[in-house]
């Protein structure tokens, strides 16, 4: 018997980000455009943080948003590389995957840029079905049922065929 389409487990989004102030947030927005070759969003503070020098307002972090699907799967297994294809299970909850590399120069394929020194980033994967986009319309707004969330065994199992990815108990 065929597999249901609509049950079928797909990365809708890759997000990385990067925090930071002054010249750290200058590094940190070179990192993510060498990285992605992409535009990159600024990140404005809505609370105040002394300890950190960030105020209400001011330029905090930065982040893009990747959605095309064969650029995710690249970067992915790059960053499983940098990461001895190991992941903790405590990075894993429902519906999406969140992990760090603490510094850049470990991805393959990457190598130390004086302009940026030594950095790391967070990167967060959204998982999703086929339909979800019902629920985030704006015109004509359904209801996307619990049981089409990914469950975490779903998605160990999904990461696990497709980037050879080994998830421990951590």
């Amino acid at each position: 018997m065929k597999d249901n389409i609509m049950r079928q487990i797909e990365i809708e989004k890759m997000t990385m980000n990067c925090g930071g102030v002054d010249d750290k947030l200058d590094r940190s927005i070179k990192l993510l455009e060498w990285i992605t070759k992409r535009k990159i969003q600024i990140i404005k503070s809505s609370k105040r943080i002394p300890d950190f020098g960030i105020s209400p307002g001011k330029k905090s972090g930065c982040k893009v948003t990747i959605r095309d699907k064969k650029e995710i799967t690249s970067l992915l297994k790059r960053f499983f590389a940098a990461m001895d294809n190991k992941l903790s299970k405590k990075q894993i909850s429902e519906n999406h995957v969140s992990f760090g590399l603490k510094e850049y120069i470990e991805i393959p394929g990457l190598e130390y840029n004086r302009d940026i020194g030594i950095l790391g980033f967070e990167v967060d994967l959204l998982f999703s079905r086929k339909g979800r986009r019902v629920k985030l319309r704006k015109v004509k707004q359904g209801r996307y049922p619990k049981s089409q969330a990914v469950t975490i065994p779903e998605m160990t199992e999904y990461l696990k065929k497709n980037f050879n990815l080994e998830v421990g108990k951590k």
